[in-house]
């Protein structure tokens, strides 16, 4: 294995006949399916630069960009605060998932926070800009598909969260 080329977030690497990108320093990522007390999902829209347009989500975030004592949970505690203005009494750790095997060695940890409670406005940190969504489990659907006729991309992450809306 070889290093092609090194950023400040992540590599591109060569390996036999394969080549992809990780995330430097080890950092991987922690995404938070946020439901309120009232039945709603907590969605964030941000502009993404590699799409070159807004893009609609779940709040997440890196762990470790900062510092190598960062744990999943504790980075996902600070970004659904950051991003989406709640803490949560409530955190289950549902595991660990691959983003795009194909072409990416990244990772994420993925958790489910409950009890929310309001402890700012959200929108992330200065130069994020992120809009938070309130959106019915029932509506999500809905909501993707108006987003998307907007032009606005749509993280892959939610296809699961469609079909359990679809389900229920």
């Amino acid at each position: 294995m070889s290093v092609v080329w090194s950023g400040k977030w992540i590599e591109a690497v060569a390996e036999g006949r394969w080549e992809y990108v990780r995330r430097a320093r080890g950092i991987s990522a922690s995404v938070i399916l946020a439901i309120t007390d009232e039945g709603e999902v907590v969605l964030t829209e941000e502009y993404r630069v590699a799409l070159g347009g807004p893009v609609i989500g779940l709040p997440a975030g890196l762990v470790g960009d900062e510092t190598a004592a960062d744990t999943p949970e504790a980075a996902a505690r600070r970004e659904l605060s950051e991003e989406a203005g709640y803490s949560a009494r409530n955190w289950r750790s549902v595991g660990e998932f691959a983003t795009s095997p194909g072409m990416s060695s990244e990772t994420y940890h993925f958790f489910i926070a409950t009890g929310l409670e309001r402890v700012g406005a959200g929108g992330g940190i200065a130069g994020e800009a992120i809009t938070v969504h309130h959106v019915k489990l029932g509506e999500v659907a809905g909501f993707v598909a108006a987003a998307r006729a907007r032009g606005v991309h749509v993280d892959g992450k939610l296809l699961c969260l469609l079909a359990f809306a679809r389900a229920g």
